[in-house]
């Protein structure tokens, strides 16, 4: 196990190498011209999502990984452009069934996330 002064010290090299890196982003001016920049931040978006989920939410997103509800509703309007598009019957209704198992579990997903918010 590490002492305290231990661990204090060799977190502290990383503190003062993220320090000197955003001094140096900072004076050859990689922060200007950000998008956003000099705008308030909207934060309702983040209030409006319940606790439990807020981290989970955060993270995904500064992954670039959407949630499963965006996923499904992904899924469901290319469904409904490929059924648009195809010609063939068999085709369609095998995208049709498809559609209706993303439709139904977005409502549950839905519904289940509308009971934990209550």
């Amino acid at each position: 196990m590490l002492e305290p002064c231990c661990v204090t010290m060799s977190i502290m090299p990383f503190s003062r190498i993220a320090e000197n890196r955003i001094r140096e982003a900072m004076a050859t001016g990689q922060f200007e011209n950000l998008p956003g920049a000099g705008q308030p931040l909207n934060l309702e978006e983040y209030f409006s999502t319940p606790e439990d989920l807020r981290m989970a939410h955060s993270i995904l997103r500064n992954a670039n990984c959407a949630p499963v509800e965006v996923e499904l509703l992904n899924e469901v309007s290319h469904l409904e452009c490929a059924i648009a598009e195809t010609a063939d019957a068999t085709a369609r209704q095998s995208l049709q069934r498809a559609l209706t198992d993303r439709q139904m579990r977005l409502a549950l997903l839905l519904e289940r996330t509308s009971r934990r918010q209550t």
